[in-house]
Formats: structure tokens, C-alpha cells, sequence
């Protein structure tokens, strides 16, 4: 498939991003090891990292016009981040350089026994500050774009932008990977959430996931849909409904997914989705909300083929990004975001395995 049958209006394509952008120093071991042990690597890499430089670039490689806001140091380290970003396209121009301090960095232990991950990360400093950003810089981010996609960081900067995206009718994705400052605010103007598996209960105190679900589209009223990935289990999405639901009977939502759950054929080993009908979804002690709950299955990637799922998260949202601009159905975006994510597991580091839009195993979802 080439660039040429991508969907048209390239202008319409941009996708700004606000957040993190490092250096990951990706270290793979048999196993992971004791306090105090000495031992060896299995393989060794040092690659660009940071949610927002892994997703833009993700977004990149499928065909967005990717743009980037974050902040680096003019060192060897920030350097080499805008180089890799750029390769792959991403517009760095609106990227801050500082010229004293450090770049960002992550040391990642990767554990090829229990295919676990585990990260060390040193901000970058100094942090950037809304002042970084001149109007102007803000200004011509924005011009064009068809999403804001925040990653949580650098809140107070992602605030700024989010406002003026507000006001531009630019929709915003925000990610809740963990509870952050100044990450509520954000929420707020949210269109779109995707979030880690632990945080919609650890944000909401409701006592399932699903449940979870409905408190975030009760507590933002805003929120088009909210997406919580979870690994190997694939992903859960409660999409908002404009529309009452036909019925007025009230369906428990952790009923409702068990429901679903039955429908999901395990012995499928691509991705694939299930969805509910529109319907007035209850959570006890928390309230209901009209809408319509999707489950997603990830990809069942053959254990020999499992590398690293560094980026893993990072990926989904770069095609769920994607996905939104293309206005693909919840119905297949799942299945596109879930493939995409077994595509870059299946190498080490964050992007080495991001797949292209040229990508075989893409190709049902793009023609």
C-alpha cells in the first residue's frame, strides 16, 4: 500500500503533541536481577523515548503529519532526540532548547524471562514553562491541526495549549497513565481519554473497571469516549451516546461486560471487538451514563516473538490517533490500535518495531 491510497486531506491530518520526548537506554537481560547481582546484557540499544515522541512518531509512520511541543536540552542526548523524531518526520520546530541542563532519560531493564519491562526516568532540566512557548510558537502549533493529543507532562504548558485548542474547536485525547499534577485540568477539556489499566479506578475509587468507565464520562461531561488498555487482555471503551438509549430498562455495566466477555471467541489469535447496543448503563454508587460499551482483544503474540513491550501504550495511542483523524468505527479502530501495538512488541525498544502504513498486517485496515 503506498502513501498515494492513504485517505486525502493531508491538511486535515495534523496532530499536535504535548509531553515527553528522551532518550531510552534499553538494557535486555535473561532475567531480571537481585539486589546486588552482577550480570550481562543480552542485547543493548539507546533510542528516542517519551509517550509523546513515541506516539507522534507512531502517528507518523501510519501517515499523520505529526508536530510536537516538549522541551530538550542542547546536548548530545537532545540532539540526537530531535534527529530521530525528525527522521521519522515528526515537525519538531515547536520544541524547546534549552541551552543549559539535561535532556530527559530512561533507563529500561528489559526481562526476557517475564517479558516485564521496568523504567528509571530522570526528567529533563530545567522543566519547561508555559513561558517557553511564545504566543506565535502556540500559534502556528496549532494552525491546521485536526487533534491535540497531551500525554500528561509538562502540565502546565499542556494546559495553555489545550485552552487555546478549546477555543479553536481543535478535539483534545489526553492519556491517564497515573494520577499527575495538574492532570484534572487537563481532563476537563478532554474529547477523548485513553488510559493505563490501573488508572480509572485509582482515579475514580469505583470498585471495577467498568464502573470506573461510567464515573469518568459522569465526572466529564465532555468526554466523547474513554479507552483503559489492558496488556495481553486487550482494552475496554465506553463510548458516550448523543442519542437516549431505546430502552428505558438500566443495565448494570459490570453485568453488561461479562455479557460481552461471552462473545469473544478466544481461539482467534488477531484482534477483534464486540460492542454492546446503545444502551443506559448503571454503575452502583456511582450513576448512569447512555452509551455503548466495546471489548477489544490484543493480538495472542506467539512467545517467541514477544521482544519488549516498551512503547506498547504509546503505540495504541499513536493509532488510536489515527484512527480518529480517519474517523474510523470504534469497531475497527480497537482492532487497528490493538495490531499495532503486538506490531511494536514484537521488537526492542519504544519504535524500532512501529510499523509503517505500508505495513502487510495493516493493510485491511487502511484499504
Amino acid at each position: 500500500m503506498s502513501h498515494d491510497s492513504l485517505p486525502p486531506l493531508p491538511e486535515n491530518r495534523i496532530v499536535l503533541g504535548v509531553g515527553g520526548a528522551g532518550v531510552d537506554f534499553l538494557a535486555a537481560v535473561a532475567s531480571y536481577p537481585n539486589p546486588d547481582d552482577k550480570i550481562r546484557t543480552t542485547s543493548l540499544m539507546v533510542q528516542g523515548g517519551g509517550n509523546a515522541g513515541n506516539a507522534l512518531t507512531c502517528a507518523a509512520r501510519l501517515g499523520l503529519s505529526s508536530r510536537l511541543i516538549s522541551k530538550v536540552a542542547n546536548d548530545t542526548q537532545g540532539r540526537g532526540i530531535l534527529e530521530e523524531l525528525q527522521a521519522d518526520g515528526v515537525d519538531t520546530s515547536s520544541v524547546v532548547v534549552s541551552e543549559e541542563g539535561n535532556s530527559p532519560f530512561t533507563y529500561i531493564i528489559v526481562d526476557n524471562e517475564m517479558k516485564t519491562r521496568t523504567c528509571i526516568h530522570t526528567p529533563g532540566y530545567p522543566p519547561m514553562i508555559p513561558s517557553d512557548l511564545s504566543q506565535t510558537s502556540l500559534s502556528s502549533a496549532l494552525d491546521g491541526a485536526r487533534m491535540l493529543y497531551l500525554d500528561g507532562r509538562i502540565h502546565e504548558t499542556a494546559l495553555l495549549v489545550a485552552q487555546e485548542a478549546a477555543r479553536k474547536n481543535v478535539p483534545i485525547l489526553v492519556e491517564g497513565e497515573r494520577i499527575r499534577e495538574g492532570l484534572d485540568d487537563l481532563l476537563k477539556l478532554a474529547d477523548y481519554a485513553v488510559c493505563s489499566a490501573k488508572f480509572p479506578q485509582a482515579w475514580t475509587e469505583a470498585a471495577s473497571i467498568p464502573s470506573a468507565l461510567v464515573s469518568i464520562l459522569v465526572r466529564l461531561p465532555k468526554i466523547k469516549f474513554v479507552i483503559v488498555t489492558l496488556g495481553e487482555d486487550g482494552c475496554l471503551m465506553l463510548e458516550r451516546s448523543v442519542d437516549e438509549a431505546p430502552q428505558s430498562e438500566e443495565m448494570d455495566v459490570d453485568i453488561l461486560l461479562e455479557l460481552l466477555k461471552q462473545r469473544k471467541d478466544d481461539n482467534i489469535a488477531i484482534p477483534t471487538c464486540v460492542s454492546s447496543p446503545v444502551t443506559k448503563l448503571r454503575a452502583n454508587g456511582v450513576g448512569t451514563v447512555c452509551g455503548s460499551l466495546f471489548v477489544g482483544t490484543a493480538e495472542k503474540v506467539p512467545p517467541s516473538e514477544l521482544q519488549d513491550t516498551t512503547g506498547a501504550g504509546d503505540s495504541f495511542i499513536g493509532a488510536v490517533l489515527y484512527a480518529i483523524c480517519s474517523n474510523m468505527p470504534p469497531e475497527k479502530m480497537l482492532p487497528f490500535a490493538a495490531q499495532v501495538a503486538a506490531t511494536c512488541c514484537r521488537a526492542l525498544g519504544a519504535r524500532t518495531g512501529l510499523p509503517h502504513c505500508t505495513d502487510a498486517r495493516l493493510a485491511s485496515f487502511l484499504s
